[in-house]
């Protein structure tokens, strides 16, 4: 008994003893650090070239690895604020008619539903202080660019609602110049004003079509206002919660081969889907045919 008792009573005292050497240790290291750096800054105050010396090391120092870091990351520049550029949104933050008319949209266009998400949000958004229907916004630019961003026609009308932007400068003064409109959002915006300018000049949808495709009061618009109007009609039904079956499109069964071949310069036999636009001097301004 007595055995144990003085084994626990010595390994009380060793222990004691390593924790008391231990903090004087750790006081004495200290101790000599503040004392060391007392002695450099005494050192440096007292010897002005040594501290003139030590900059210039340092800095030197620095200005190595600066350069290093820049070698090894050549070419790949972080840029922190291009996500700030990025026009998309997460379509699971929509509310139900614009995530359906974005998900039909998207799998119809074959467009990426993120960004896609931003113009529908954006249609919601200007379309209501406009006075014009989202799904007839977004109707007009399914017709006008398929989506596509960066779309021009033979006459010069540009970005996703077809705007011709040499007509339509100033508009783009707020957005910060003509390259503003392959901006998806500033060429949207600038397009719903000057489809609300027409439908407003017109007095009703189908003339604000034709207005906004040149074709005038009862020109021939090559069927733009059909077909704008029945993607309206099947993005309203998409919006209301009945949207329509996905038809693939028909595909005429390819011709034999013709005995004779075509001479030269023929004209081709395929035609554009697209409406071909009159000449105009802009969105909404026809040029009368000479």
């Amino acid at each position: 008994m007595n055995v144990l008792m003085d084994a626990g009573r010595g390994l009380r005292i060793c222990a004691s003893d390593v924790t008391r050497g231990f903090f004087e240790i750790c006081h004495n290291g200290l101790a000599l650090v503040g004392l060391a750096l007392t002695f450099v800054v005494v050192a440096l105050l007292a010897r002005p070239d040594l501290r003139q010396s030590g900059e210039a090391y340092l800095m030197s120092w620095l200005q190595n690895r600066h350069t290093a870091a820049q070698v090894a990351t050549a070419g790949m520049k972080p840029e922190p604020e291009v996500i700030e550029r990025v026009r998309a949104a997460d379509p699971t933050q929509l509310n139900q008619q614009q995530a359906a008319v974005t998900h039909w949209l998207s799998k119809k266009y074959r467009v990426a539903p993120e960004p896609l998400s931003v113009l529908v949000t954006e249609a919601w958004s200007v379309g209501a202080s406009a006075r014009l229907d989202p799904t007839l916004i977004l109707a007009v630019m399914a017709i006008e660019s398929r989506f596509n961003p960066f779309s021009q026609s033979p006459v010069g009308a540009q970005g996703l609602m077809q705007v011709m932007t040499r007509v339509h400068t100033e508009k783009y003064d707020h957005f910060g110049g003509n390259l503003a409109a392959f901006d998806p959002v500033a060429n949207l915006r600038v397009g719903i004003k000057v489809l609300q300018d027409c439908v407003k000049n017109s007095g009703s949808i189908e003339g604000g079509l034709r207005c906004y495709v040149g074709a005038g009061g009862h020109g021939n618009d090559g069927g733009y206002v059909t077909k704008v109007m029945g993607e309206y009609q099947r993005l309203r039904g998409v919006a209301g919660g009945s949207a329509p079956k996905m038809m693939a499109p028909l595909r005429a069964p390819a011709p034999a081969s013709p005995a004779v071949e075509p001479p030269a310069g023929s004209p081709s036999l395929e035609a554009d889907t697209r409406p071909q636009h009159a000449p105009q001097n802009a969105r909404g301004t026809v040029v009368a045919n000479s």
